[in-house]
């Protein structure tokens, strides 16, 4: 047999195929690939869009808050992972219903091969920023290319190549980063950097930036449940998941706020946000290395994140991950090439809050609230008779709330600024308006809606491995 051959039998008889898995993923493992995944490009040159709208004092307080009230909802997700070993996307069967599920899963789709471009685009400035300081050599969309190549690559692997190299990508990258802060805070005090003065004309406010750290945890949410089902038990997810995600964006975003204002208090060039080539330029090599492998570490799961996404996203379609992966592969490789999207990435990340904050506000009542954290073996196969079959197999109540959530979400980003940010808020309206109506509507039988106990003896629930050691899958 040959090595692909091998290669597609042990990926498509693994857990990155459709269907449930049991996790074996420890603690500290899980903790680890939180943690590598979001020592990124993306999260690091976020912190660049700070500073001097609002002050350095209170950018750092808004990245804390932000990032602790964002990983919430990132471990609540993840724990419906871990408790019916199913990714993010095959969930929103329970809420949205087993075909309108399709619809979040698009969206989803979509979003991550904006980010693997993004992210594969921004290794590819780096790298072409370096080389050409080199050799004078310039071709970014070349580098691009190649870094999205690699990452396609490692993504093949699955979930266990993943839980491998990212551990060893983090401590790497830590370890620039710790020189990075070094450097910065041996230059300038912290009261220098507390020092810096604001610029009102650029319009920023605390809740913006509020805002946009919280979009960062609804972004990496579409993932929380893809890699926390692969966690041992609901206390290694949640607690792993937890340290992880807090710690890598704290650090991130706060290495491009010092970064970024270690350039502004420089005064030796021009101070350009979410670009790259401007704090490389501040602190050299090392940092051009650590935005490298930081994207071999996180774009790694966002392909991962694709595929899987896909493979489960209709049982009956029967998907195998190795040919998936190689189309969505091809198709991001050459995505990374179109370099003009790198203007639109504040923008891009509130369009993923427009969109999902409304879709887990939706999961997280239907899952712990209406369905009293249970899902049954139902959710798997696409049947009339099924519990999340709804109305043709659709939830319009979800649906419609999705749709309200989402124009709220972009009033208050766009039309209406609100003074709170518009996450919070298009949270709170999408989660207690889809519980509501469910209520309501769902008690009258008019969406199939019943008890978990009343479940057929056929519908027996996902159970997570903390619960019953193992998945009970009965046919």
């Amino acid at each position: 047999m040959t090595s692909p051959q091998t290669m597609a039998v042990s990926l498509d008889g693994h857990d990155d195929s459709a269907g449930p898995v049991r996790g074996t993923q420890s603690l500290l493992r899980i903790a680890m690939i939180w943690l590598a995944a979001n020592l990124v490009v993306t999260t690091l040159l976020t912190g660049t869009l700070f500073t001097p709208a609002v002050s350095f004092g209170t950018a750092s307080a808004m990245i804390v808050v932000g990032t602790l009230i964002g990983v919430v909802v990132l471990v609540l997700i993840g724990n419906m992972g871990t408790r019916t070993g199913l990714p993010t996307m095959a969930l929103t069967r329970g809420s949205f219903g087993i075909r309108g599920s399709l619809v979040p899963a698009a969206a989803n789709l979509i979003i991550l091969m904006g980010w693997s471009w993004v992210q594969a685009m921004l290794a590819g400035v780096t790298v072409n920023y370096l080389v050409h300081e080199a050799t004078g050599f310039s071709n970014p969309m070349l580098f691009s290319a190649i870094c999205q190549a690699i990452v396609v690559v490692l993504a093949i692997f699955g979930h266990t190549g993943i839980s491998r190299v990212e551990p060893w990508l983090a401590l790497a990258i830590l370890v620039v980063m710790g020189f990075v802060f070094a450097a910065a805070f041996g230059a300038f005090s912290p009261g220098e950097f507390a020092a810096i003065p604001v610029d009102s004309s650029l319009g920023g406010t605390p809740f913006i930036t509020l805002d946009m750290v919280i979009a960062t945890a609804i972004s990496w949410t579409v993932l929380s449940a893809d890699m926390n089902r692969h966690a041992k038990s609901s206390t290694a997810g949640i607690v792993g998941s937890g340290i992880g995600y807090t710690l890598s964006t704290t650090i991130s975003m706060f290495l491009g706020l010092v970064a970024f204002s270690a350039v502004l208090l420089h005064g030796d060039r021009e101070p350009i946000p979410f670009d790259p080539a401007t704090i490389v330029s501040e602190f050299g090599w090392p940092l051009g290395i650590a935005i490298f492998l930081s994207v071999m570490a996180t774009n790694t799961m966002v392909v991962f994140g694709m595929v899987t996404s896909v493979v489960n996203a209709q049982s009956k379609w029967h998907l195998k991950f190795l040919p998936t992966a190689l189309v969505l592969g091809v198709i991001s490789v050459i995505g990374s090439t179109f370099l003009g999207l790198l203007n639109q990435f504040t923008d891009f990340l509130f369009v993923i809050s427009a969109f999902f904050v409304p879709v887990f506000a939706i999961m997280i009542a239907d899952y712990y609230l209406l369905k009293h954290r249970g899902y049954s073996r139902q959710i798997l196969h696409e049947r009339p008779e099924s519990r999340y079959w709804y109305t043709g197999g659709v939830n319009w109540v979800a649906v419609g709330v999705w749709v309200i959530g989402a124009v709220l979400s972009y009033v208050l980003a766009y039309v209406a600024p609100s003074p709170i940010g518009a996450n919070i808020p298009a949270f709170a309206v999408s989660f207690l308006l889809y519980l509501g109506l469910m209520v309501v509507i769902g008690r009258g039988g008019a969406l199939g809606l019943r008890d978990r106990r009343d479940a057929d003896p056929a519908g027996h629930l996902l159970d997570g491995a903390d619960e019953t050691a193992a998945l009970r899958l009965e046919s």
